[in-house]
């Protein structure tokens, strides 16, 4: 019953939604890498509109996110504009 709920807090907590574009995949690690980006941003503002975390704290965290998430994309090699 433990590792049922432990389980289920997971899901609920970190949400996953299937990748509904062009199966490559590259896009399908970068979608998953976009949406760890977004759950931990939303974590951040949360934090900041709690008091937690200063404005400048949440700023740099963000900007960090950030700088990982496009080092991905182009590690990835994802074009910005794929001829199909």
């Amino acid at each position: 019953m433990d590792d049922y709920n432990q389980v289920d807090k997971n899901n609920f907590l970190y949400q996953r939604y299937r990748y509904l574009g062009k199966f490559i995949p590259q896009n399908v690690v970068f979608n998953a890498n976009l949406q760890e980006f977004s759950q931990r941003v939303c974590y951040i503002c949360n934090l900041q509109s709690r008091g937690k975390l200063s404005p400048q704290e949440s700023y740099e965290k963000i900007e960090g996110l950030w700088q990982e998430l496009t080092q991905s994309f182009k590690a990835l090699g994802i074009e910005k504009n794929p001829t199909e």
